[in-house]
């Protein structure tokens, strides 16, 4: 039996950016708004962020964002980042605070997905910090120029302490790592079994557009190129969201998203 309670989606910054960028050799031209999205799960024996968001600070403070998000880099420069979407406000708002979350999982460390970490530490959280080797493994490589290394370590500069999972696994009964990988080499989606609901299948980035999963088009970030990869983790998802009866959501759609209950409402 299903230990989750309920789960709500967590619009943390939204960014405009080519088309191209979440369907591979698709859409060049054009531009789209996209949700950065995390998700926070209630279960019976406590709360999992799925994705913590940006560091707001690379965003909010001038010469960071000169650094981090210059133009030979990120063409598009900076995500939109309001101080109200920073994660800790998404939980005052439910009466919680960091210190009430108990594992962070990290689908994959690009710096929208992985960057919230250290405002978070610094927020007082203590959770266990849940990653794959694989995708640690293609971090520490330097290839992969979504990953900014300082996510990756405290306002010390020491490493960031992670518990490091290989391959699919529970992380409480009916809260289930599914492994996708393409467009990450260790990228990882989450099967959720809600008690009222059908379950929820999180693609996380391995589908960023309904178009990647209703035409089966790889996400435009490939870790090393391997197209055929990502879409195998597509149709798995699909194979899955089948099998469990499950809703699979995209995870920058923004029309996708604003036809989910309006936050502080829950999926249940």
């Amino acid at each position: 039996m299903t230990q989750a309670l309920r789960l709500w989606p967590l619009l943390t910054a939204t960014h405009r950016y080519d088309k191209s960028i979440s369907t591979y050799n698709r859409g060049q031209g054009q531009t789209i708004e996209a949700p950065i999205l995390a998700y926070l799960i209630e279960t019976k024996n406590g709360r999992i962020l799925y994705d913590v968001g940006c560091d707001h600070t690379k965003i909010a403070n001038p010469d960071l964002n000169k650094r981090y998000y210059n133009a030979e880099s990120f063409a598009f420069g900076a995500p939109d980042m309001q101080e109200a979407q920073r994660i800790p406000h998404h939980l005052a708002r439910l009466g919680l605070t960091p210190a009430d979350v108990d594992v962070i999982f990290i689908g994959h460390l690009h710096f929208d997905h992985a960057g919230g970490l250290k405002d978070l530490r610094r927020c007082g959280c203590g959770a266990e910090i849940h990653l794959q080797q694989d995708e640690m493994n293609a971090a520490r490589t330097g290839e992969d120029a979504a990953v900014f290394p300082d996510d990756l370590v405290d306002d010390a500069g020491a490493p960031l302490q992670f518990r490091i999972q290989r391959g699919e696994y529970s992380l409480v009964p009916g809260v289930s790592a599914v492994a996708t990988p393409g467009h990450t080499a260790g990228h990882m989606s989450m099967l959720i079994e809600l008690p009222k609901g059908p379950p929820v299948l999180l693609a996380g980035d391995a589908a960023d557009l309904q178009e990647n999963i209703d035409e089966e088009v790889a996400p435009g970030g490939l870790w090393r190129g391997q197209e055929q990869l990502a879409i195998d983790s597509i149709r798995k998802l699909k194979t899955l969201a089948t099998a469990s009866g499950a809703q699979l959501w995209p995870n920058h759609d923004m029309a996708f998203y604003k036809s989910l209950p309006v936050f502080p409402a829950a999926c249940e």
